[in-house]
């Protein structure tokens, strides 16, 4: 049996109990705050590898336009609704998920969650002054979850042999990874299974704001939906990515009745 059917088949088998949506033939999960952290909890407990995707529109339009991206994300054992534009989306549609789920907020969570279990955790990603700093203020908010490890996520593919072999002897419950976009989640799908970790997740510019590069968007801006204006103030060189969301809600709106549909 080749490593491609035997990831599809613990994928579908790890989504077996998970209610969900599909957005343009990405199932995302219907399942609350508290229910992820008890899956993901359930998967570490029972050694099962799932691959976190906190996706936002700006990711399904590119698993729209390119058909490798799309079929990475549906490898995926757990698609969340990070971006209020998906919770917007779905329920526009009809399909209503429990909530918005974003990756900062499971990592805390999880973080948290660790220091009564006795989890370890992998931190891979961004530059090395950051990874540390991130690293440092995890451990004092978080005594009794421990880092197994810290890498910086700048490193090219004749790399990754020794990366998966890092974080392999590290053995850890959880593996978070900070890199590009185009690189993050392709990087977990290739290698989630070699790396013997039960949950592994992207977790985008977490990182930078838990190193306090960044700040989070005020309870304002989060309760308004507005978290990804907030950042676009922060940088705004992203403006180019911003510019994805609009398209991403004419077309919803355009093709109402195709949402829910494979994809196009």
């Amino acid at each position: 049996m080749t490593t491609t059917v035997t990831n599809n088949i613990a994928t579908a088998q790890s989504r077996k109990q998970i209610p969900t949506v599909s957005i343009y033939g990405l199932p995302f999960s219907k399942m609350s705050m508290d229910e992820t952290i008890a899956k993901l909890t359930e998967a570490i407990a029972n050694r099962e590898t799932m691959h976190v995707i906190t996706a936002n529109p700006i990711m399904v339009m590119s698993a729209i336009e390119d058909q490798a991206y799309y079929n990475m994300m549906r490898t995926a054992e757990l698609i969340v609704p990070d971006g209020t534009g998906v919770v917007w989306a779905a329920n526009y549609v009809g399909e209503p998920v429990a909530e918005r789920v974003p990756g900062f907020d499971i990592l805390h969570r999880l973080m948290a969650l660790g220091e009564s279990k006795g989890w370890s955790v992998y931190l891979l990603g961004t530059d090395q002054q950051t990874i540390d700093q991130a690293a440092a203020n995890l451990k004092q908010k978080y005594p009794g979850t421990r880092i197994a490890g810290v890498r910086n996520g700048y490193f090219g593919p004749d790399q990754d042999a020794e990366v998966v072999a890092e974080i392999r002897a590290a053995q850890p419950d959880i593996l978070f990874v900070a890199r590009s976009a185009s690189t993050q989640e392709p990087w977990i799908a290739r290698y989630k299974g070699e790396l013997g970790v039960p949950v592994i997740m992207g977790v985008g510019g977490s990182f930078d704001i838990i190193a306090g590069k960044l700040k989070r968007a005020p309870k304002l801006f989060q309760k308004l939906r507005l978290e990804w204006f907030y950042r676009l103030l922060q940088e705004p060189y992203r403006y180019k990515r911003m510019l994805v969301l609009p398209k991403f809600v004419i077309k919803v709106i355009r093709e109402k009745e195709k949402v829910t549909k494979a994809r196009p």
